[in-house]
Formats: C-alpha cells, sequence, structure tokens
C-alpha cells in the first residue's frame, strides 16, 4: 500500500521509499526510511497535503510525495504468514511482516533487441520462453517470481529495445513501465560484444536517475574475439555495478541477483549518480528546463527533472504530453522552444542529434579507457581520423605541432597588436602628463590607474588568440583527444587527462588555467589540478627570468631557462601525488573523458566562445590589477615629507650650472667635447636622481615594509630591494623587473636594459645586513629565480583561486607555495656556498 492511500489515525511501517536524486535525499533525511512507523495525524481542508507523525515529530507530505513511499498496515500484515503470529497484530508483529515484505524486490530487464535478455530471464526463472535472434521477439512484458538469499524477486522480462526515445510501441512501453512501476532495481543486459550501441541505452537510464545493474550478458564471446575489457573501471565511471553473465549457460546469475539484493538495500560502494555532460550550451539549457520542472512537484514525482529536460530537448512527444498538464506548462513549453532553437542555431545540427552525438561521445570516451577490441576494427569516419590523431607514435608529433603553433602564434601573432596597446597606453600617459597639472592626482591616473589596466589589456591580444586555437580545439573535438594521449601520463601523478590543457595553458597564464580546470567534471581533480597549475611559468614570470639569467648566466642562458621550466614541471609532478595521496587519498571518483564525434564549427562559433572567455578574463582580473597596482602605487608614493640625506634638488642644480660654465668656457669649434660634457652632465643629473628616488622608495611605506621583511630573506641571499621586488610581484610578475629598476636606480626599465644589467652587477648591500658586500652572484640569482617560479601567485590568481574553488584552498595555495619557495632558495643559496 502507498502511504498516500492510508487514512486519519491509520498506521503503517515503511517498506521501500522510491524517487530519485534530491527529492529521495530529503526524504529520507526527514526520517522516511525503511522499518519505521508512521501514522496519519490528519488531512488539510483540501485533502493535501498530508500530516503524519514519525520518530516522535510531525512532517506534512503531498500525496505526490506519499504515493512514493509504500507501507505495510495491520490489514496486509495479517495476510503475511509468521510463525509467532498470536492473533493480535503488535507493533512488533508489524515491524517483522515490514521486514518480510521488504524483502521482496521488484525487479526490470531492459536491453538491446539480441542481448541475451529472455535468455537470461528464462534460465534465472526457469521459465520456457520464446527466444530469437531478431529485432522485436519479446513483443509484451513476462513475469517471473525468483528465490534467493531469503529475498523474494519480481521479475519482468520489458520488450527488447534500442533506447527510451519512444519512436516505437517497445520503446513507449518500456518507458512507461519504468516511470510508472517504478522497479526497485532496473537490470540493463548489455550484449558484451556490441558495447557502443547497447551502452547508448545505458545512458538514457542514466539520466532518469534510477537503481541500475549492468548484466554484461555474453561474456564469453567476448573474450574468445580476442578482445580486452576493465568492466570494473567502466563500472567505477558510471557508477552502476557491473556483473559479467553468459546467460545461455547460466553463468553470473546467482551473482546477479546478489548485486541486485546490494544495491536494492544501498549496500554496493559503486553506485553513485552521474552526470552525463552534454556541452555548455545544452547544459544550460538543460538547467534552465529543470527550474521551471522542479518548481512543480507532481511533475518531478512522475520523472527526474533531467531526464525530462533532455527528452524535451529531443522533441519527444511523450515527454510534452507528460507536462500538458504542469501548472508551469507554458513556460516549460517556451524555454524548450527557446533553447532548442539556440542549440540548433549553434551547432547547425537538430538538437536531437547534437545530444545523441555527446551520448555516443560519452561511450566511446569510456570504451576508449577501459575497452581494447580485437584485431578486427570498426570503422567509421571519426574512428579513422583517431587512427592517426591518438595513434601511440603518431599522437603525440601531431599533439606538439598544435601545440607549438598555438604558443607560437600567441607570442609571435599576438605581438604586434600587443605593441600597438602598449604604444597607445603609453600616448595616453603621455596626453595625462602633458594636459594635467602636476600632484598626487595626475601620479595616480598616469602611474596607477593607467600603468595598472594598462598592464593587464596590453596581454589581451595574447590571451585571444590563445583563446581562440583552444576553442577551435575544443569546437573540432581534437581537445579531448590531446587529453586523451597524455592521460595515461597524467594518471601516474594522480590526475585525469583532462588535466593536461589547464597545465598548458598555464605556460600563458595561469588565470584562464585556473578557469579551464571548469572542463573537469570532478570537484576534486579541479582543486587539485589548480594546486598545482602554479608551478607552470607563466609568460609574465618571463621578463624576471630574461633579465637575471641574461646577466648572471649569459653562456648557458638557454640551459637555465629550460631548467627552471623543468623545474617548475617537476614540482608540479611531485606535488600533485604528494596532495593525491594525502588530501584527496580516499576521494576518488573516476569519470568518463569523452571524445566527441568531429565537427568543422564555424568561424563565428569559435569568435563568440574566444571572446566570452577573454571578457571574462579581462571583467574578472581587470579590477584585481588596478585595485593592486594603485595599492602599491600607493604604498610607493606615501609618505611625500621625506627628509632626504642630501639636498639633491641643489645638487643637481649645482650639478648643471657646473657643466654648463664648462660647456660655455670650452672650444666650441670642437662638437665632441660639448656632447661629451653633455652626455656627462646628463649622466650624472640622472645618477642623483635616481639616487634620490632609491632613498624616497626605501623611506616610502612600500621601502619600510621592504626593511621590515627582508631579515626573513637574507638567508636566502636577497637584500631589502630584491625583498621589495617579490612583494610588488604578488601584483603581477610583470611588475617585478619595473620594480628593480627604481630600486637600483635606472628608472623604469625592462628585461633587456643594459645599465639595469650593471647595475645588479655592482649592487652591494646596504643597512646593517652585510653591508658593501656584493648582493647578486650566480648562487644568489638562482636562489632568486627559483623563488620567482614557486613562490605567492599572483593576486589576480588568488581571486580566480577563491571563485573556482573557495578562499580556503586559495588561502592554503598562497602559504604552501611561499613556505616552499623559501625552502627552495634557501637550500639552494646555503648549498652553494658551501659548495662554492
Amino acid at each position: 500500500m502507498k502511504l498516500s492511500e492510508l487514512t486519519d489515525n491509520q498506521k503503517g511501517i515503511i517498506i521501500k521509499v522510491q524517487g530519485h536524486g534530491a527529492f529521495r535525499k530529503r526524504i529520507t533525511e526527514m526520517g522516511f526510511v525503511k522499518g519505521k512507523k508512521v501514522t496519519v495525524i490528519k488531512n488539510a481542508p483540501l485533502k493535501d497535503p498530508v500530516e503524519y507523525e514519525i520518530m516522535g515529530y510531525e512532517v506534512s507530505l503531498r500525496r505526490s510525495e506519499a504515493a512514493l513511499i509504500e507501507v505495510i498496515t495491520k490489514d496486509e500484515a495479517d495476510e503475511v504468514k509468521i510463525s509467532d503470529f498470536g492473533g493480535t497484530i503488535s507493533d512488533e508483529i508489524l515491524k517483522t511482516s515490514a521486514k518480510e515484505k521488504g524483502k521482496r524486490i521488484n525487479v526490470a530487464l531492459v536491453g538491446n533487441p539480441n542481448a541475451g535478455k529472455t535468455t537470461l530471464f528464462n534460465f534465472a526463472s526457469g521459465s520456457k520462453e520464446h527466444v530469437g535472434n531478431y529485432s522485436g521477439v519479446t513483443v509484451d512484458s513476462k513475469q517471473a517470481k525468483v528465490k534467493q538469499n531469503g529475498y523474494h524477486f519480481d521479475v519482468t522480462d520489458l520488450p527488447g529495445t534500442y533506447s527510451l526515445t519512444a519512436y516505437t510501441p517497445e520503446e513507449l512501453f518500456v518507458r512507461k513501465y519504468i516511470l510508472g512501476e517504478r522497479p526497485d532495481v532496473v537490470v540493463n543486459v548489455v550484449d558484451a560484444s556490441n558495447l557502443e550501441r547497447n551502452l547508448y541505452l545505458t545512458t538514457q537510464l542514466i539520466d532518469m536517475d534510477i537503481k541500475v545493474i549492468i548484466a554484461l550478458n555474453m561474456y564469453d564471446e567476448l573474450e574468445k574475439k580476442g578482445a580486452r575489457f576493465n568492466y570494473k573501471a567502466l563500472s567505477k565511471m558510471l557508477g552502476i555495478p557491473i556483473v559479467p553473465t553468459v546467460g545461455s549457460k547460466g553463468k553470473g546469475i546467482s551473482d546477479l541477483f546478489d548485486k541486485v539484493i546490494e544495491v536494492y538495500e544501498d549496500r554496493d560502494p559503486i553506485v553513485r549518480h552521474i552526470h552525463i555532460n552534454y556541452g555548455s550550451q545544452v547544459e544550460k539549457a538543460i538547467t534552465k528546463i529543470q527550474k521551471f520542472i522542479k518548481e512543480d512537484d507532481k511533475l518531478s514525482a512522475k520523472a527526474s527533472p533531467r531526464f525530462l529536460s533532455i527528452k524535451l530537448l529531443e522533441n519527444d512527444e511523450s515527454a510534452r504530453f507528460l507536462v500538458k498538464d504542469s501548472k508551469n506548462h507554458f513556460e516549460i513549453k517556451d524555454t524548450v522552444k527557446e533553447q532548442i532553437n539556440k542549440i540548433e542555431s549553434e551547432f547547425n545540427e537538430v538538437c536531437e542529434t547534437v545530444i545523441t552525438d555527446a551520448k555516443y561521445g560519452f561511450i566511446d570516451g569510456a570504451l576508449k579507457e577501459t575497452y581494447k577490441e580485437s584485431p578486427v576494427k570498426r570503422r567509421r569516419k571519426t574512428t579513422i581520423i583517431d587512427t592517426f590523431l591518438t595513434h601511440k607514435l603518431f599522437g603525440f608529433p601531431i599533439f606538439f605541432v598544435f601545440m607549438f603553433l598555438t604558443f607560437y602564434a600567441t607570442f609571435n601573432l599576438g605581438e604586434y597588436p600587443m605593441n600597438w596597446i602598449d604604444m597607445g597606453v603609453a600616448e595616453l600617459g603621455g596626453l595625462i602628463e602633458k594636459w594635467m597639472s602636476p600632484g598626487p592626482l595626475k601620479d595616480l591616473i598616469v602611474d596607477g590607474i593607467i600603468g595598472g589596466v594598462g598592464g593587464v589589456i596590453v596581454f589581451l591580444p595574447n590571451i585571444l588568440i590563445l583563446f581562440f586555437f583552444i576553442s577551435f580545439m575544443e569546437d573540432t573535438g581534437y581537445m579531448a583527444r590531446a587529453a586523451f594521449i597524455m592521460d595515461k601520463l597524467m594518471h601516474k601523478i594522480g590526475l585525469h587527462g583532462k588535466s593536461f590543457i589547464p597545465l598548458v595553458m598555464g605556460f600563458g597564464c595561469n588565470v584562464p588555467a585556473m578557469m579551464a580546470t571548469r572542463t573537469l567534471e570532478n570537484r576534486n581533480d579541479r582543486i587539485l589540478t589548480m594546486l598545482i597549475i602554479p608551478f607552470m611559468s607563466c609568460s609574465a614570470r618571463l621578463p624576471v627570468y630574461i633579465l637575471i639569467i641574461g646577466t648572471f648566466f649569459p653562456t648557458n642562458a638557454s640551459l637555465v631557462l629550460f631548467g627552471i621550466y623543468i623545474l617548475g614541471i617537476l614540482l608540479a609532478i611531485i606535488f600533485a601525488k604528494v596532495f593525491k595521496a594525502s588530501f584527496f587519498k580516499s576521494k576518488d571518483a573516476p569519470f568518463v573523458m569523452e571524445l566527441p564525434p568531429y565537427r568543422i564549427p564555424t568561424l563565428k562559433t569559435t569568435i563568440r566562445h574566444m571572446w566570452n572567455k577573454g571578457f571574462q578574463y579581462l571583467k574578472k582580473m581587470g579590477g584585481v590589477i588596478l585595485i593592486a597596482s594603485i595599492i602599491i602605487w600607493a604604498l610607493g608614493y606615501f609618505p611625500r615629507d621625506i627628509e632626504y640625506s642630501k639636498d639633491y634638488d641643489q645638487l643637481i642644480e649645482q650639478v648643471s650650472i657646473d657643466f654648463d660654465q664648462k660647456i660655455a668656457s670650452s672650444d666650441h669649434s670642437n662638437q665632441l667635447d660639448i656632447e661629451s660634457l653633455t652626455e656627462a652632465k646628463n649622466e650624472k643629473v640622472a645618477q642623483l636622481h635616481n639616487a634620490m628616488l632609491e632613498e624616497r622608495q626605501e623611506s616610502s611605506y612600500i621601502g619600510r615594509i621592504g626593511h621590515f621583511v627582508a631579515p626573513t630573506l637574507h638567508p636566502l641571499g636577497f637584500d631589502w630591494k630584491m625583498t621589495v621586488s617579490i612583494l610588488t610581484g604578488i601584483a603581477a610578475k610583470e611588475v617585478v623587473v619595473s620594480t628593480m629598476g627604481v630600486l637600483y636606480q635606472e628608472g623604469e626599465q625592462d628585461e633587456s636594459s643594459e645599465g639595469l644589467r650593471n647595475k645588479l652587477k655592482e649592487q652591494t648591500f646596504t643597512g646593517s645586513h652585510r653591508t658593501g658586500e656584493k648582493v647578486f652572484n650566480p648562487i644568489s640569482a638562482l636562489s632568486f629565480l627559483i623563488f620567482i617560479l614557486i613562490y605567492f601567485p599572483c593576486v589576480a590568481v588568488v581571486v580566480t583561486l577563491v571563485k573556482e574553488s573557495n578562499w580556503k584552498w586559495a588561502t592554503f595555495v598562497v602559504f604552501y607555495t611561499t613556505g616552499l619557495a623559501w625552502l627552495a632558495s634557501f637550500l639552494v643559496y646555503q648549498v652553494g656556498n658551501l659548495i662554492m
């Protein structure tokens, strides 16, 4: 009896809780679990909802929800044979009856025609149903009773069907039976010799969010063909237990029913509900339709909202009929129409075809991971292309060619618009410098705002070009293949093949790389990948590498630069394994890497995807860089009332007067003398000006912070100026070079400045620490390079981490990378000095 059928004050014991997803979770959390007594208190004036008493408290349920809970009453218990029955139905006897009745399991057999479903049914039940090898042999359902381990199975053999699309009477019958009768467990009988076709039906059962077991039938034929199939791995991927069977010989039948018991009792650890990812556009459509379906409790009770949404997008007539009486009928209808139009204009395909392709992509990806065919291979267009693109010999060279073209275009083609934007930013700054009167506001706009925003905008062409190629590879289906060929290597360090793409992107910029982890369905894999992305040397670090390596390792520059990049990769591998063995040790949840069919995307679609990602980058990061740049500018600009050790203005004026007098008294016929004196004058004035800048910087708030923090970095061989450069690099790693240019008396410089390189070689410690000693040598330079590689990712990356995970993981990354950077640099500097 259904709970909804009980009358006022009638009692019952719960024997089954049906339903799916959020409803089932919510209802069990409220105490509606097997074996609990429930009493009807009263009906609402309109007979809905109904108030019940369970576990000592009152709770109300709508009748549609109560109809999903099966109970046994005293009248029903009277019909159950109980050895100690003494004429009175007590609560204890009622519970015993419920336990006995709870051991009755309704099982439905579902599968493709010729999958051996009826053969398995006959062997299990002892029936002698006709078995054929042509479609539609089972034209209606057959029932049988099976007993095993104290459980009673009511087994229903449903018609053979290729899908649940409701095109044929068989498909419609099977779907109506599953949705209407709600079997406790569905056994999906799969032909082991034709997995790809048979698993298509499995994907639809997954969408239905019901309890499913796969009977891998005719398993002996698969073995005879010489194929190798890791069905246990596939089972974990799908969240569905798989039991090999040979229906004709009765092999595995007993194991199959044991597994039915485990799944029915919620004791199988493999069981979990997964979502097949149909691509961003379709997923957005499903979410929007689901919203209206979930608002209607009666409709949600009839079928999984996700399954119903997918069927509506497939223009399924039966699904449209199901929502016809919904209170949100018009909203659902309009939303479905709008989303179908969007999907079809996006892919230039019928919406149903897009979803079908995604399902086969899901299946293809699952089988690529777990199934190796015998020498006789199926030939399809996608398979033929894959024989080259995923070949063990050709796959990697082709992949590296694509990656080379991507990054070559990113850095070389992007250089031209990057220079134009850079000149535009400089021109804008020059105009404001020219037209605004001197003061803090002008300095803020020129150095803080324009400099800060310009530092982000200047890299926009590189980001857009990178995203263009990535979008193109994603839209064609190649990106999934790239992940696939790297999957084995990535698995060895505890990551999925899809993690490879964000890691490669990290060499361009860590921010979009963090955002690219969204392609990883498993949250633990996403977080693990984000934790190691900062080890990938982004392009912003390159100016620092070029400056330091070109200055202190000129003869081995390429080798040192290559070594720094390799060190980052090795650290990523080491810490991926460490984190996998610690934080995520017990949280491994395998998932399928989909291999969608190849498509030639339209230029419009690819450009739109590129711009959406680029705009997201600007929107999220532009403000962060701007604020950070303004803060650093303010810390370096204030306080203004500094007491200099010298009167620099007077010294500059005196130098100018002295040189002007020398020029005036020189032989005007000798132009070389005049040019030499003028050059000497400018050099002397620049030295005094930069000395004043250095002293002002040292007395500014950021200089004071640098002096305060410097003792912690002295063991690494760093002076206070290097410390300040490191601190400013928190905003953006590009800022490190310009900061060093100011602090080392060269004004704002770039990595190729010969003057700055000479100053770095000549720089000595000032203050109380190692006064007068040279700051830089090859060991301290290497220590500095390693610190720049590892320490605190820029503010934009931290903010992205917060948005993509949470503030706890972002905080962890900040501390663990900085701590590791200190330790690594300390070891390099101290051990290097001992050896030297």
